[in-house]
């Protein structure tokens, strides 16, 4: 048989003759020399201590939607943009729990004997901020809820001394832990309710089905000490509110996907709904603005303002992001700024101190925004963090 010419794959050039070439071509040619000296050899059994932390400093917890088993939690510097560490958390990740003295970082997390299948394990990891390395564990009930991730999953009680977990088997409840003794405590029964939101060092308030609040205060060892139930606040029917609640005082913040803003205040142990009002005007409304993102709201206490992404859609966007955040003075209950993002919003945080970093994410998208939180201006952007963000965690 008469053996088939080679292949062309371009004018005059054919596959025996790129084979060849290839074949024939001298090491260095693929590694151009650059001038550089080469990178000496790290130390084995060596680890470097993170700098005392700044108040500029944002974990971006990352879900790792392509690959679930392996979450993360990525430290970035603000002020310059740079990386400086992360954690592996687990299976379904949700996001890391600074503790008030910033000394401990706490991380719910799953583990499953054969990785993503076997016996499963639930723990609450504690890792020490300096090093990142984990300095402890807490073994909890294998209920903890993977849903998409946001702050009230976990979330400290005012005074540090319980960390609140979020279980969902569908039946819900909240696990408890102390975090003096290190140990599991129980479980707060939370039947139709969901999410843990604090209102002081012994009580924490969750979501029901019906736009009712579950009040449930502990006693000192943890355990429930009582339970009240409000009457239902907020319209699940015909504007439903998120639950991306943020904080400022005693008071809680809500949105409604129309935009309607709920107030909710710890009145002397009492959650009262305060006067709600719209983040948007009745021709804005009609143009089709609204609140949408996975973490779309931030607070500064300082300044008392809220931030609120926004975008244009329909009634089901609730969880789209924005090209826009818009700033609101609480106290005036007016807007008093847009900011345009440089790119899609989906999450965003505020920093606590006197001089505020807004940071922005978007869970399809690995670019860290960071802004000026006062003037808006775009500061820099840090590429290459994370899969997919999800929640943007600050101290």
């Amino acid at each position: 048989m008469k053996p088939k010419p080679p292949i062309p794959i371009m004018a005059g050039v054919t596959v025996t003759t790129t084979l060849a070439v290839l074949l024939l071509a001298p090491a260095w040619a693929a590694a151009p020399n650059t001038g550089a000296a080469p990178l000496a050899a790290d130390a084995a059994g060596k680890s470097a201590t993170l700098p005392a932390q700044s108040p500029h400093w944002v974990w971006v917890n990352d879900f790792v939607f392509p690959h679930m088993v392996s979450g993360k939690a990525l430290l970035v510097d603000g002020d310059n943009g740079h990386f400086l560490g992360e954690l592996d958390t687990g299976f379904g990740s949700m996001r890391v729990v600074l503790s008030n003295d910033n000394r401990v970082i706490y991380s719910p997390e799953t583990y499953f004997s054969r990785g993503t299948r076997g016996q499963r394990t639930d723990v609450v990891t504690l890792y020490d901020p300096g090093s990142l390395s984990a300095v402890g564990e807490i073994i909890i009930p294998p209920k903890r809820s993977s849903n998409m991730p946001m702050m009230s999953n976990a979330i400290l009680t005012d005074d540090g001394r319980f960390l609140l977990i979020y279980n969902f088997t569908p039946a819900q409840s909240i696990t408890v832990v102390d975090t003096k003794s290190r140990t599991f405590v129980g479980e707060v029964e939370t039947s139709g309710c969901a999410l843990s939101y604090p209102t002081g060092a012994r009580t924490f308030f969750s979501i029901c089905a019906d736009g009712a609040l579950l009040h449930t205060t502990l006693d000192d060892t943890g355990h429930v000490k009582s339970s009240e139930r409000t009457d239902p606040l907020f319209d699940v029917d015909h504007d439903p509110v998120t639950e991306k609640g943020v904080r400022v005082g005693d008071t809680w913040y809500f949105v409604s996907f129309a935009g309607t803003l709920y107030p909710v205040k710890n009145a002397g142990g009492k959650l009262e709904l305060q006067k709600t009002w719209p983040l948007m005007s009745a021709a804005e409304k009609s143009q089709g603005w609204r609140p949408g993102g996975l973490q779309q709201l931030a607070a500064h206490a300082g300044l008392n303002r809220l931030y609120s992404i926004m975008h244009t859609g329909g009634p089901e966007t609730h969880k789209d992001p924005g090209k826009e955040v818009w700033v609101y003075d609480l106290a005036r209950q007016a807007r008093i700024q847009k900011i345009s993002m440089k790119n899609d919003s989906g999450s965003i945080q505020v920093t606590r101190d006197s001089h505020p970093l807004l940071f922005s994410a978007f869970i399809e998208s690995n670019v860290l925004d960071v802004y000026d939180a006062v003037s808006g201006n775009l500061l820099r952007s840090v590429a290459d963090i994370g899969t997919t963000p999800t929640v943007l965690v600050t101290p």
